[in-house]
């Protein structure tokens, strides 16, 4: 199938992050092409834990089933820790009971569900929603930005077909990396990153074993080994499919020097397992390093960064595909306008304006929690930490009252005083608000089959959320959109809209029985009124966040 010559949207990396953001481009209704130079999934499981975020995205993405038909049950969601597999001295500490111990902040919990599971599942729904604009087996050679005389900017990308071909042009008016950590396209762009490589190395041994009976009381989604256990394992499945993690030093000889003995390898998991009889199949194997980097510019002209390819995370807190994926949600809806003229180019400077500070607070607490590791100690995977994402920049119409910090809060708001830089997650964790750049709480509803959740009404334009089928918010939205800005108004007591518990969005979001909610399609709060003020009122707010121009 030929290649089309141009695209609005060219997107390079098909991961997870290029996948969401294919997806998440066709709802918008955006005409893309993603491409990827594997020609399949990666056959590790790399990445494996999806938060409570991702999972609602995935949610409005319509791949949050059958994503949690592949996961691990939720009851094994836990940290062993022990010398061995079979230590009897074992400590288990878990978060699924944690949960239960505060309300239900999403009507979407995070799962466990390896990256090799995922990618499939995401690459057919967006075969679903572009499948002529999927390409797998293709990769970027160069690029160049231009602006040719009469025409608007743009990026001229030369790709190629790996099984051969002569190489090809396309023309976009956008380009976006999603292609990790050795990317291409931040390396043609000229963007830089910054942050220490190399704090730790690891062999990662994906294998087959008949462990299932070995855990069975004390499954768990990690298994970390005392001394003097090294490294740890990873379960798949928590029967047959693991993967072990051991931690090497570059410079002193060890298995990680010849990936082809499998029989070393088979006896190193069996070492570590405890198990010297243990039945071992080695399927693959790899080496990485543990680095802490951030781009420090996510865009460059008509290319911008996504994933990996903007922030390499440490892996241990489980938010380094979370990010990405949250990236994938900000950047999608912000692209979509300002492909369909509603929004000015300049709309794409709030992306990184938003998500870099999550990135650099994610990235400094993945790092402590890598410390903690390395001197044996531990740490917990926080599902609700990307919930208190909070947003400033200039798609936010800031009303004043964002949600009062906690002694910790204030102290993280003192520290991001000093570094001139936002610091977005609430480390002590999630408390609903209704405040502009906070995401949209969840409040359970009675509404129509589908409709389960507040957050089941976000996007795939912006949404009017009103506690009361109020007149007066109608006609604002009218004139929103006879002035090119529609909005869909969503009246939480109008036909079978209903709150299960009626005002809790209210009482959640600080909102009068008046007031509204401007909610963007990324859920998060763009603006908040107690009423409306002035006629075009609601217009001239959307001009502000998405930058327009229009008259």
């Amino acid at each position: 199938m030929p290649s089309p010559t141009t695209t609005p949207v060219l997107i390079v990396g098909g991961g997870p992050v290029g996948l969401t953001l294919s997806i998440l481009l066709s709802a918008q209704g955006v005409d893309h092409l993603l491409v990827e130079a594997r020609t399949d999934s990666s056959p590790h499981p790399k990445a494996r834990g999806i938060s409570a975020r991702s999972m609602e995205i995935f949610r409005r993405c319509g791949v949050e089933a059958a994503i949690r038909e592949r996961a691990l049950p939720a009851s094994h969601v836990s940290f062993y820790r022990g010398r061995d597999l079979v230590d009897p001295g074992f400590v288990r500490t878990g978060v699924a009971a944690d949960r239960a111990e505060g309300p239900a902040h999403t009507p979407s919990p995070g799962v466990v569900c390896s990256q090799d599971l995922l990618e499939p599942l995401l690459r057919h729904r967006a075969r679903e929603l572009a499948a002529d604009r999927i390409r797998l087996g293709v990769r970027l050679l160069s690029f160049e930005q231009t602006a040719d005389e009469g025409a608007e900017p743009g990026v001229r990308a030369v790709l190629q077909d790996r099984d051969g071909g002569e190489p090809y042009q396309v023309s976009a008016d956008w380009l976006i990396g999603c292609d990790g950590a050795a990317s291409t396209v931040r390396t043609g762009a000229g963007l830089a990153m910054t942050g220490p490589t190399g704090l730790r190395h690891f062999l990662s041994i994906r294998f087959d074993a008949p462990l299932g009976a070995v855990v069975a009381d004390r499954a768990s989604t990690s298994y970390f080994l005392t001394p003097p256990g090294l490294g740890g394992f990873l379960a798949i499945d928590n029967d047959r499919r693991w993967v072990y993690q051991y931690p090497f030093d570059p410079a002193v000889p060890g298995p990680h020097q010849d990936l082809t003995d499998h029989r070393r390898l088979a006896e190193l998991v069996r070492t570590m397992a405890g198990l010297p009889e243990l039945d071992v199949t080695i399927h693959s194997t790899m080496t990485w390093q543990m680095d802490a980097r951030l781009a420090d510019d996510y865009r460059r002209g008509r290319v911008l960064l996504a994933g990996d390819a903007a922030h390499l995370t440490p892996p241990t807190g489980g938010h380094g595909m979370n990010t990405g994926i949250g990236d994938a949600d900000n950047l999608a809806w912000k692209l979509a306008a300002v492909t369909a003229g509603l929004g000015a180019p300049a709309l794409l400077d709030s992306y990184q304006a938003e998500r870099r500070p999550v990135a650099r607070q994610v990235i400094e607490l993945s790092s402590e929690n890598a410390r903690a590791r390395a001197q044996g100690g531990g740490y917990r995977m926080d599902d609700e930490l990307l919930l208190t994402a909070a947003y400033r920049s200039s798609a936010v119409i800031d009303d004043g009252a964002q949600a009062a910090p906690d002694a910790q809060g204030a102290q993280e708001a003192s520290e991001a005083s000093e570094a001139s830089e936002w610091l977005p997650l609430g480390l002590a964790g999630y408390r609903p608000s209704g405040a502009p750049g906070h995401r949209l709480p969840h409040a359970r509803l009675a509404g129509p089959p589908g409709v389960g959740s507040t957050l089941d009404l976000v996007g795939p334009g912006f949404v009017l959320l009103t506690p009361h089928d109020d007149p007066a918010w109608r006609q604002q939205a009218d004139a929103a959109a006879a002035g090119g800005h529609p909005v869909t108004v969503h009246a939480l007591d109008s036909g079978p809209l209903r709150e299960a518990e009626p005002g809790a969005v209210g009482r959640l979001c600080g909102l009068p029985a008046t007031g509204a909610l401007l909610v963007r399609p990324d859920g998060h709060i763009g603006w908040r009124a107690g009423r409306p003020s002035r006629p075009g009122e609601l217009l001239d707010v959307l001009r502000r966040i998405l930058g327009s121009t229009q008259a």
